[in-house]
């Protein structure tokens, strides 16, 4: 049984996961001798010197200092401090380290001498944490997530007491005004920010830590006569001395400040409203990447954190921005053209940078997301196995491959902190020789060299497999095109005669008229659209010609699809962001060309709003499902409770609406959905617009008009809207019906109008807020024909009129309509009292033979005034129209008895007429 607790590292050894003695190569091992003497002098009880000279401890000491000269100079140093930090909770451990170097800090004498005091304290206090974190890595007490925490806790510890202290020494010095002589530092406006690893909590074991350090100007203390901008710089550059210089007892961190803006040109310390502007105006996609994991460290947090959040905009765009993708993977085959890290081998192999390595899979995750963070705010995370998560719960990236990335990942990193714990050296390179490779085989815990190179090859090559699935195109021999595309890698549209293999290849993919084709090629190389404007844009379409052609065969009509790219072209603002997200996403080309070949409506939406190209790339928008009611009600209140004014409602609900309809024609299009589930969406989006526009309407008349006390409107939708059965170029039907106290005649505006001229105008007013042509185009139009007075009477019908001419006045025609007739908007008893009348009246008894003549008479009416053509499905003899008669008569005549057979969806009605058994085999009985 243990002398030491059960939650001592000692007690918590894994010997399964231990390193393994290196063959014949490594170092001396622990030496038990001279342990045993230094503990004795420094007073370590015989007991506790017998268990850690036995197994498991004794195993992990050996192994590990055989394997690492740097850790077994560590273990060999102190003895008591080994003994210490193996009978103690790994964790009390470390954050009693992290506190005495706090109360160190601040017990220390702010001057030269204190000064030197803590850089001896904190350096110390690296080397019990480098040793705590290796022999809890190493014995497997720790996770390899976990050391990467502890290391970048103690990274802020350091740093954080740091700025601290010297605070402290220039406010004792006079150069700094505080009201808090303890915590100079708390309302600064300096702070210093953690990137990179460091920044998401994930450092390694021998490491830089990069720093951005800024400072708000405005919030500056300095006492007259000292320039502010220079205070901050020196204050920064004692920093980095503080924590990097070596003395005899080491360094704390090496510190990089080169990820600031603008290095090359700014001092080490940044003014933010300068920082701010810069990336604002020339920030790159690699700094957006490296914001992600921006966190503020020491110093002024407070002002820290709203500095990051402040550059949001800046990192997470508001539309997707596949450039981000372009320039990352520049980034990473510059890495590899630089380095040489061209292939996946084992000797001499770059852990990090190399094919297969630790930044790939980083790169996998920032790239997706920046493209998508803008959008989907739970994808900001700086970690990157946490981003992983995010992804495949979004279903950016598959499950399968999140879960392998992740495993990978901990591998890979567990590697690294081994290598870096040999001799403490930032390194993620592999040793290229066979007894170097042997030792780093055994510390990693595996038998032989052959065994190591076997799991590390396999895990390289599927980390490499994802990232290139994701961001590289296989290369293609101009010489040698593939068998199934026509030649589409020798496709030539540059000068000014026909290539003739071009126009084979064309011709044999089904284009009917390949010079054409060739003809818009070699004009939008030219430059004749806006969006096409600069050498970036044109260079970037020639890298997709071959994925366009492709695409444009796919569909129906090639030479069509053509037509419609090009007219998509001419009304796109900007190319380079298009072009780069086409060439990321191989399935969006396809769509966008089936979009352009066969849906002209749906590729003006496309060309006219940018932001539903960045919708189609979510990978769960082309599926079954779709937003509901409720979703969409939401939706759009959200979007409308934005507005600034009420002609911004009017944009935003055409934006919105416009999207909204996009996404629901794509998915007809890609066949995702059916005809049904379409006409239903396309009404429930029709729904929740015409109450969002409702309410909208009616506060803001309400606000110039005062209200009638206790009075209100309903929306009745009728037609295909009350059906669930719209098109994407469907009018909406609509009858405006209000009602109230008898007793109350009038507004309570400035100018009093009576509930009748009341209801007009604000019927007008939200039939001009569906209809009206803004800025953002148009939304619906408007039939209010319907309506019991007609196309001449008031727009809008008090509930008694209603309700008196429905059941006295109305025709057959009139009640045939008031089949699908719906209330969509308006308060409950309102609602309610007008679902009943229509039941009601609906559910009268008729005589059927005078129903028969009126719907006969009717029909024959629609077809002389609207005409028929053979192949029109509507109005055709057996069309739609003959259809939809013959439901709502039988609802007529039938609904008395059976009154589910009321619906205002004519498929629904017929199945309840046919379980009515009011449907023979051949027809209505």
């Amino acid at each position: 049984m243990s002398r030491f607790a059960p939650d001592s590292l000692i007690a918590r050894l894994d010997p399964a996961r231990f390193p393994r003695h290196p063959r014949g190569n490594g170092g001396s091992g622990f030496d038990r001798e001279s342990f045993t003497r230094e503990a004795e002098t420094a007073g370590v009880s015989d007991a506790e010197i017998d268990e850690i000279l036995q197994d498991p401890a004794a195993q992990l000491l050996d192994a590990t200092a055989a394997c690492s000269p740097f850790l077994a100079g560590l273990i060999r140093q102190d003895a008591a401090r080994l003994v210490r930090l193996l009978s103690a909770p790994p964790d009390q451990s470390f954050n009693d380290l992290l506190d005495t170097l706090v109360q160190t800090q601040a017990a220390l004498d702010p001057d030269n001498t204190g000064l030197a005091h803590l850089m001896a304290a904190a350096r110390r206090t690296k080397g019990e944490v480098a040793l705590l974190t290796a022999l809890a890595d190493l014995g497997g007490v720790w996770p390899v997530m976990k050391v990467t925490r502890v290391l970048s806790r103690f990274a802020d510890t350091a740093v954080a007491a740091s700025v601290r202290f010297l605070f402290r020494k220039a406010a004792a010095k006079g150069d700094w005004l505080t009201e808090r002589p303890d915590q100079p530092d708390f309302d600064s406006g300096y702070a210093v920010l953690a990137m990179g690893k460091h920044g998401a909590n994930e450092l390694n074991y021998s490491s830089d830590i990069d720093l951005i350090v800024v400072y708000d100007r405005e919030m500056a203390r300095v006492r007259d006569g000292i320039e502010t901008h220079a205070f901050y710089v020196r204050l920064t550059q004692e920093l980095v001395k503080l924590l990097q210089q070596r003395t005899p007892d080491g360094y704390v961190f090496r510190v990089d400040l080169r990820l600031r803006p603008d290095p090359a040109a700014t001092q080490v310390a940044v003014p933010m409203d300068a920082a701010a502007v810069y990336y604002e105006s020339v920030g790159q996609n690699w700094e957006r990447a490296a914001m992600i994991k921006a966190r503020p460290v020491a110093g002024d947090l407070e002002t820290g954190r709203d500095f990051v959040d402040s550059l949001s905009p800046f990192v997470w765009r508001k539309y997707l921005d596949f450039a981000a993708i372009a320039d990352i993977r520049a980034m990473k085959r510059q890495i590899h053209a630089h380095k040489g890290f061209g292939s996946i081998t084992v000797p001499g192999h770059n852990v990090k940078l190399g094919r297969g390595g630790i930044r790939e899979i980083e790169f996998f995750a920032q790239t997706q997301q920046l493209i998508a963070g803008g959008r989907q705010p739970e994808l900001r995370t700086p970690e990157t196995l946490e981003a992983l998560s995010r992804l495949a719960h979004r279903d950016w990236i598959d499950s399968p491959a999140a879960t392998e990335l992740t495993d990978d990942y901990k591998a890979l990193r567990v590697l690294e902190h081994r290598i870096q714990m040999i001799a403490d050296e930032q390194t993620q390179q592999l040793p290229s020789d066979d007894d170097g490779l042997d030792r780093i085989a055994a510390f990693s815990g595996f038998e032989t060299r052959e065994a190591f190179a076997d799991d590390l090859t396999a895990r390289l090559t599927r980390v490499h497999g994802h990232y290139a699935a994701l961001f590289e195109r296989p290369d293609r021999s101009a010489t040698q095109p593939t068998v199934d595309d026509g030649g589409c890698d020798n496709l030539i549209f540059f000068g000014e005669d026909d290539d003739p293999s071009t126009l084979q290849a064309l011709d044999d993919l089904g284009f009917s008229d390949p010079a054409r084709t060739v003809g818009f090629f070699r004009s939008w190389h030219r430059g004749r659209y806006r969006a096409l404007a600069t050498a970036r844009a044109r260079e970037d379409l020639s890298s997709l010609h071959r994925d366009l052609v492709l695409a444009f065969a796919e569909t129906v009509d090639p030479d069509a699809a053509v037509v419609g790219f090009d007219r998509l072209l001419a009304a796109l603002p900007a190319g380079v962001q298009f072009f780069a997200l086409l060439a990321a996403n191989a399935n969006l080309l396809r769509l966008i060309a089936n979009i352009v070949g066969s849906a002209p409506r749906l590729s003006q939406t496309l060309a006219r709003r940018r932001s539903v190209i960045d919708a189609l790339v979510d990978p769960r928008i082309i599926g079954e499902v779709l937003p509901g009611p409720s979703e969409l009600d939401s939706l759009v209140a959200q979007e409308l409770a934005k507005a600034a004014s009420y002609e911004d409602v009017l944009d935003r609900a055409r934006v919105l609406g416009a999207e909204q309809q996009f996404l629901i024609g794509v998915r007809v299009l890609a066949g995702s959905v059916g005809a049904e589930v379409a006409g239903r969406a396309y009404a429930d989006l029709a729904e929740a617009l015409i109450r969002g526009l409702h309410r909208a309407t009616t506060t803001a008349f309400e606000a110039q008009n005062g209200n009638v006390r206790g009075w209100d409107a309903a929306v009745i939708a009728m037609g295909k809207l009350g059906g669930h059965e719209m098109t994407a170029a469907s009018d909406i039907d609509l009858i405006v019906v209000y009602g109230g106290p008898d007793d109350v005649k009038q507004s309570s505006g400035a100018r009093p109008l009576a509930p009748s001229q009341y209801y007009a105008r604000l019927t007008q007013r939200l039939i001009a807020a569906l209809s009206a042509p803004t800025s953002e185009g148009g939304l619906y139009q408007v039939d209010m024909r319907l309506r019991p007075s007609g196309q001449k009477g008031p727009v809008a019908t008090g509930f008694a009129s209603f309700e008196s001419y429905q059941q006295n006045d109305a025709w057959t025609w009139e009640h045939m309509a008031l089949t699908r007739a719906r209330v969509v908007s308006g308060p409950p008893e309102l609602t309610e009292a007008l679902a009943d009348v229509i039941h009601r009246v609906l559910t009268s008894p008729r005589d059927r033979a005078k129903t028969a003549r009126d719907v006969r008479d009717m029909r024959q009416r629609v077809w002389e005034e609207k005409g028929g053509e053979t192949w029109h499905l509507k109005q055709a003899r057996g069309g739609l129209v003959d259809l939809e008669f013959l439901v709502q008569f039988l609802q007529l005549i039938h609904a008395a008895e059976h009154p589910n057979v009321l619906s205002q969806n004519t498929e629904t009605s017929l199945r309840a007429l046919n379980a009515a058994g009011l449907l023979g085999p051949h027809g209505p009985d």
